[in-house]
């Protein structure tokens, strides 16, 4: 699944943020929009951060049925 996918899915449920810190590192945070909290990914490549984010969307999914 192509990361612009992965991202549409995971805004459908989270407020996304997205940054780069002195040491490139991606930081993404996601901000549920139904329950309080967020959650941070953090690495080196843009690919991997979307990737832990989407995982964690489907692992809360599943853990919601």
């Amino acid at each position: 699944m192509k990361n612009t996918t992965k991202l549409k899915h995971i805004l459908q449920l989270y407020t996304v943020s997205l940054d780069m810190d002195d040491e490139e590192q991606f930081h993404l945070t996601l901000f549920s929009k139904r329950q309080a909290g967020s959650v941070t990914f953090v690495d080196k490549r843009y690919t991997t951060v979307v990737g832990k984010a989407f995982s964690h969307l489907t692992k809360n999914l599943k853990a919601n049925r």
